[in-house]
């Protein structure tokens, strides 16, 4: 069964064992680099697969594309990851349409949540737009690896 939940300590050392191919790493960072970026306005969660760890993602409360498009009463999805070894088994999708729930439950306060995707990762794209996001036509040009689309889903 898969399921999202907030990562704890307990969990750590499962995270440390999520492994991306290298091509992928620089769009998502490492699973150390995952685990260092939590803050005040950016939670950590982890995806599970029966009591596997097999991907984790950040929620960024304040996120902002800056002038480039104006994110209204969301949150931003970030380096949502899924272990290489879980790949192409529809993970990743199922794993998407089951943070539409959870975000519900968790972040009910925000009516939105946005992600930008590497145009240079078309497998990333269909997985969210397969998961239940939708492309908002426009492209987030500052990101460090090179154009990104900017995709929305609905949380209420």
């Amino acid at each position: 069964m898969l399921t999202i939940e907030k990562l704890t300590h307990a969990n750590i050392e499962k995270v440390r064992q999520v492994t991306l191919a290298e091509e992928q790493v620089k769009f998502a960072g490492t699973a150390e680099e995952f685990i260092a970026s939590a803050s005040d306005t950016i939670d950590l969660h982890i995806i599970k697969l029966n009591d596997d760890v097999i991907g984790f993602f950040k929620i960024d409360v304040t996120y902002s594309l800056g002038d480039e498009f104006t994110i209204e009463s969301g949150v931003g999805l970030r380096a949502f990851a899924i272990d290489i070894n879980q790949q192409g088994k529809g993970l990743g999708s199922a794993a998407v349409k089951a943070l539409f729930p959870y975000l519900q439950e968790y972040y009910s306060s925000f009516r939105f949540v946005y992600l930008t995707v590497n145009c240079k990762n078309p497998g990333a794209r269909f997985c969210y737009l397969k998961g239940g996001f939708h492309d908002k036509s426009k492209q987030y040009l500052g990101g460090a690896a090179g154009p990104q689309y900017i995709m929305q889903g609905d949380i209420a």
